[in-house]
This record gives C-alpha cells, structure tokens and sequence, in this order.
C-alpha cells in the first residue's frame, strides 16, 4: 500500500486541498484511492506517534491502524493530510530550524506503516511571510523568544528536507511553493491523488474562486469555455492573466509586522529563499512542482 502523508507546513492553503479531496472522495474510492476524513485518523496517529516514544510498535499494530482508518473501504493508496504531522504550530520554529521535530517524526511513520511505501508532500513559503504568519497569534513574550533565538536569514527549507533524507533516504518528497498555489493548484490536487495530470476533478479553481473576484470568475470561465483545449502550460499563462486583472487584493497581500523587521530584512529573506528553491530541486528525492 502507498501511504500518502500531506505534512502541510501551518499558515499554508493545505486545508483548501483537503476540502478539494474530500470533494472527490467517491470517485476516488472507486480508484481504489482512499482520503479519509480527518476526523477519523488524526486521533488515531496522534496515540499511535506517542505509543512509539515509549517504545517500538506491538505486532500487527499497523494493520490495526490502517484498519481502523479505511473502515472497511479498501485501498492501494490513502491520502493523510495534516498540518500538526510535524508537531503543533507552536514547534515549527524552534532551535534557529524550521520543523526541528520532523526527521523523528518521518522515522516513527516508517516505522508505523513498515512495509508500505511512503511519500511525503508538503508546501512551504517564503519565510519572511511564514515566520509572521506562524507567530501571528503567540503572545508577546512568545515572539521575543522566537525571535531572539533565531537569525531569519539563516532559516532554510533545504535544511529541513536534508534531515528528514538523512533519516528516511527511501521517502520520496514532493513540494511547492504555496505563492504558486493558484497556478499549480490543478497539478497538486492531482498528483497527491495520483491521477493522470489530464484527469478532470471536482474543485479544480476552488482557489482561484476564492482569491479572484466575481467578474474575474465569470470571464476565466467563459474564457475556458470558449477554449476547451489548452495545454497546462497554456492554463497557467491564462490563470496569471486574470489574477493580475481580477485578484482580490486583501486575499493576496500579507502585513507583515515583526518587532525588528525592516524592508531590507524582509526582502533579504525573500532573496535567500529564491536561490533556496534551486537548493532543493537539487536534492536526491525530492520533486518540486513549479509553474
């Protein structure tokens, strides 16, 4: 079996393409692809990853747990999406790192499902608007702890993914950049299903609708219509057109406001992530999604 762990970073739209699943979960089931309701399995892994920090799983542990996920449904593939996978929001800057708890927690995964294949998909986003938005309800004291034990140059996404490699060289990794989001939403949804990047799904502008206005909707659409056959390629170019005409603007634009932080400091960080990028396509493993 393929377990499919969508380890969403927090303050990403990671909850948006679980609703986008969940939307097409009927027709997936008869694929043989299950996405369980959340509700059902995150409980469930949340016991199972503290039962392992006592020591190693009991004999038939895992069929039990995937039992108790599927519910009877059967799979050769389960999607698992949640945003707490690598420890709460509170922990996904700590120790100068992003996600330092991570590497453990993809080894107590392959130590869980052993015997299955695992695969790892997560989006990240620049860090001068991840570490704002990651601290956006911590209490003062909380940020000045974070901040004084942090360079924010210094935060790499390439580190993060080095470490859980290091751990787990036999999970493959897939990641995007959530700024990407509304151009590439299609090619994510479908490729944490595993369907065919052609496959028509429910929801497929379910982003879009949210961040393009009305009028901006009405005229991608009759657009689309009068234009059935476009390349993904073509697809993206047109989706960049209308949002550069029709996006709202409140739904695009993030205040970023840290005790500390400047212009340059902020756009220094956002330097430093674009050379990132290719830092990370470069690592064995792993596959970026890009526009």
């Amino acid at each position: 079996m393929k377990i499919i762990f969508h380890a969403g970073a927090h303050c990403t739209d990671d909850d948006r393409i679980l609703k986008c699943l969940l939307r097409n979960k009927e027709e997936l089931s008869q694929r043989w692809i299950a996405v369980p309701g959340p509700g059902k399995y995150r409980p469930l892994l949340k016991e199972a990853f503290q039962g392992l920090e006592a020591g190693p799983a009991a004999p038939g542990a895992r069929d039990v747990l995937v039992d108790a996920i599927l519910d009877e449904e059967v799979a050769n593939r389960v999607v698992l999406s949640n945003s707490h996978f690598f420890g709460s929001q509170r922990y996904a800057l700590d120790h100068g790192m992003l996600y330092p708890h991570a590497p453990d927690r993809v080894d107590k995964m392959c130590e869980l499902f052993e015997g299955d294949r695992i695969e790892l998909y997560m989006a990240i986003r620049d860090p001068a608007t991840f570490v704002p938005a990651a601290l956006r309800k911590a209490p003062a004291q909380r940020i000045a702890e974070t901040l004084g034990g942090i360079d924010p140059r210094a935060l790499r996404w390439s580190d993060l993914f080095r470490r859980i490699r290091e751990v787990a060289p036999e999970v493959k990794i897939t990641v995007w950049c959530n700024e990407d989001l509304p151009l590439i939403w299609g090619e994510v949804v479908r490729r944490l299903a595993g369907l065919p990047l052609d496959e028509r799904i429910a929801g497929g502008f379910d982003l879009l609708s949210e961040i393009m206005n009305k009028e901006g909707m009405q005229r991608f659409r009759a657009y689309l219509h009068q234009n059935p056959v476009l390349t993904e390629d073509q697809r993206r170019r047109v989706i960049s057109a209308f949002l550069d005409k029709y996006a709202i603007e409140d739904e695009i634009v993030e205040e970023l406001d840290l005790p500390g932080w400047d212009e340059a400091l902020v756009e220094e960080m956002s330097e430093i992530y674009d050379a990132d990028l290719d830092v990370i396509a470069d690592i064995p493993g792993v596959r970026m999604i890009l526009p």
